[in-house]
């Protein structure tokens, strides 16, 4: 998948934005004061290693987690806290890590309760048609019970429910994890794909920085709940920090020190 440039996707307003957001888990803070903006028509994504806050920030905008600061404001409204069935009401999607599929309904059904908030049936018709589309395999499964799924299936169907919502936004939670390298290629040409077809804006979290600043706009990096970097992907992909750090490239000139002794600049 060859890497997006700026050009690829024009972007102009803001869908989603974060104002100096904190997090907990009791007595533990998981996210501190952060603050990004997803813009309309652009995949959007934030980096960062296992614990550094990414799953909270979804969790956080879903209404899954209450902030305990800041404000979330999307499509202009104020969904601070607010109840996670209202927020997809209003437009947002959320692919949960893990994938969540319901196991003991069949794959069409898992895509019919995707669309429960809708009530235009032609149009849900069509959207499965269309999922079936991106993901000719769901289709072969249609009425296997989706626990019986492979993981990277099961994966693909929680994309797919998720665009049954007929979202404005999705948050798509390491849609990555536990997938074999080809499998993750072939989920994140889908995801471009949905991006570019459908118009859907989408904020990405995501372990795996090689395929996330290819296939995203604009990207954050996430160090310990804190936003430490944010710029374009175009840009991210030359940075030193990021290069050494997410994508494990090491200048030639660079020997003798170990990588987990050298301290991140963020430059």
């Amino acid at each position: 998948m060859p890497p997006r440039t700026r050009e690829d996707h024009k972007v102009t307003d803001t869908v989603l934005q974060l104002l100096n957001v904190e997090s907990a888990y009791g007595p533990i803070k998981a996210i501190r004061g952060v603050s990004l903006k997803v813009r309309q028509g652009e995949i959007a994504t934030v980096l960062g290693s296992n614990g550094a806050g990414k799953t909270t920030i979804l969790k956080t905008i879903s209404g899954i987690i209450d902030p305990r600061k800041g404000s979330i404001e999307f499509r202009g409204q104020n969904i601070t806290a607010k109840d996670p069935a209202y927020i997809v009401q209003q437009g947002l999607s959320h692919v949960p890590e893990g994938r969540e599929v319901f196991p003991l309904l069949s794959v069409r059904d898992n895509l019919l309760m995707g669309a429960y908030t809708r009530k235009d049936r032609d149009g849900v018709a069509r959207d499965i048609e269309t999922v079936f589309g991106y993901f000719p395999i769901l289709k072969e499964r249609a009425t296997q019970d989706a626990g019986l799924l492979s993981g990277g299936q099961q994966q693909m169907l929680a994309i797919s429910r998720a665009i049954m919502a007929a979202p404005q936004l999705i948050l798509l939670d390491e849609p990555s994890l536990g997938l074999s390298p080809k499998l993750t290629k072939e989920i994140f040409e889908i995801v471009v794909r949905i991006n570019r077809e459908r118009g859907t804006t989408i904020l990405l979290v995501e372990q795996n920085a090689n395929m996330a600043l290819n296939a995203s706009d604009y990207g954050y990096v996430l160090e310990n709940g804190r936003i430490v970097m944010e710029d374009t992907c175009e840009r991210l992909r030359e940075k030193e920090d990021i290069k050494e750090f997410y994508l494990g490239l090491k200048d030639d000139g660079v020997r003798g020190e170990r990588r987990w002794k050298k301290k991140k600049t963020w430059r």
